[in-house]
C-alpha cells in the first residue's frame, strides 16, 4: 500500500534523519541514500515499510510504501510512526517566528532550515537508548545499541536491506546481565535495561498512561527506577512523547551548547539552563534540538545529546 504524506511546514528529510547514520550503524532505522526503512509492530505482526521523499524543503512530500499491510489499521500504525520519526507534529513555523527574536537561534534557522527532531516510536527503544548513552560518546553508544538489536531483535529484509525490530520488553527482561556485559555494557547499564523492560511488563512503566500524564508525574515514575535519572526522563518526554516544553538541562551536550551560545564567559547551572529555556515555552524541545545541531555544524561527529 502506498500513501503520500504532506508535512505542515518545511521539512528537510535528509537532515532530520541524519542522526540515524552520523554516529554509526542503526539496524532499526535504516537510511540508505534517499530511502528510509523500518519495521513497525502492529498487534502481533511485523509490518515493514519504506519512506522516500520528493519536492523542496518548503514543499516536501513523503512517499510511504507499506509492505504487506492487509488492513487500514496496520497502515495507520505505520503512518503514525512516520509522523513521529520525521517530527511532523512539531510546529516548526511557530518556532521560527520565536527564534528570530533570539540572536543565537536566529543564526541557526538558515543553515538548519527544515530540520525537525525525530521521535522514538516506542518507549522501550527510547529508554534503552538513553540508558546506553549515559556517560558515553554517541558513537560507542550506537555500537552497543546495534549489538543489542542484532542479538535480540528480529530481522526483516526490505528492499535488499536487513532491518531489525527493536527487542521487545519481554525479551530484554530475560536477558542475563552476563550476556549484556559480554557486549560491553556496564553492569549498571545491564541491570537498568533489564529493570526498565521488567517495569514495562509489570506496569511500573505505562507508556499509554504517560501520554496524558503531567511532566512531574512522568519524571517521578521514571526516576523511581534504578538507572533512570532526570536526564533520561527529560529526553523521554522530549524525544518519545514529543513534548515541546522540555529542556534536558542535565545533559552534558546541552550544557555545553548553552555555555557556547549564551554563556558570555560564565557557566550555566542546571537550574540556570532551565530558567533560560523556560522563556521558549512550548518550543524548548525545538530550541534545544537546534542548539545541539548548531554545535555539530563544524563538528559532525561530536558526541552528546540523544
Amino acid at each position: 500500500m502506498n500513501v503520500v504524506l504532506t508535512p505542515d511546514g518545511p521539512l528537510d528529510p535528509s537532515a532530520t534523519l541524519s542522526r540515524y547514520r552520523i554516529w554509526g550503524e542503526d539496524p532499526v532505522n535504516r537510511l540508505s541514500g534517499d530511502v528510509f526503512r523500518r519495521v513497525a509492530r502492529w498487534k502481533d505482526r511485523l509490518v515493514p515499510y519504506e519512506v522516500r521523499w520528493q519536492g523542496s524543503v518548503d514543499d516536501p512530500k513523503l512517499l510511504v510504501r507499506v509492505v504487506g499491510a492487509r488492513t487500514s489499521a496496520a497502515t495507520d500504525a505505520v503512518l503514525s510512526e512516520v509522523r513521529q520519526l520525521f517530527g511532523l507534529d512539531f510546529d516548526l513555523p511557530g518556532f521560527y517566528r520565536l527564534a528570530k527574536a533570539d540572536p543565537a537561534l536566529a543564526g541557526l534557522i538558515e543553515p538548519l532550515y527544515g530540520l525537525r527532531p525525530t521521535l522514538s516510536p516506542t518507549a522501550i527503544e527510547m529508554l534503552v537508548g538513553a540508558i546506553t548513552a549515559q556517560q558515553l560518546n554517541l558513537a560507542f553508544a550506537f555500537t552497543l545499541r546495534a549489538r543489542l538489536v542484532k542479538r535480540y531483535g528480529e530481522c526483516v529484509c526490505i528492499g535488499g536491506d536487513d532491518v531489525y525490530t527493536f527487542p521487545e520488553p519481554a525479551v530484554l527482561a530475560r536477558v542475563r546481565v552476563a550476556s549484556l556485559r559480554g557486549m560491553q555494557f556496564s553492569t549498571a547499564k545491564a541491570v537498568a535495561i533489564r529493570g526498565v523492560a521488567q517495569a514495562m511488563l509489570d506496569g511500573g512503566i505505562d507508556p499509554a498512561a504517560f501520554v496524558t500524564a503531567g511532566n512531574a508525574e512522568i519524571i517521578a515514575s521514571l526516576t523511581a527506577l534504578r538507572g533512570i535519572g532526570r536526564w533520561t526522563a527529560d529526553w523521554y518526554m522530549a524525544r518519545c512523547l514529543g513534548r515541546g516544553d522540555v529542556c534536558p538541562a542535565g545533559d552534558l551536550a546541552v550544557r555545553k551548547a548553552f555555555h557556547h551560545y549564551y554563556g558570555r564567559g560564565r557557566a550555566f547551572s542546571e537550574d540556570g539552563i532551565r530558567r533560560r529555556a523556560a522563556a521558549w515555552g512550548a518550543y524548548q524541545t525545538l530550541a534545544v534540538h537546534y542548539l545541539l545541531a548548531g554545535m555539530r555544524l563544524s563538528k559532525p561527529t561530536a558526541g552528546g545529546g540523544t
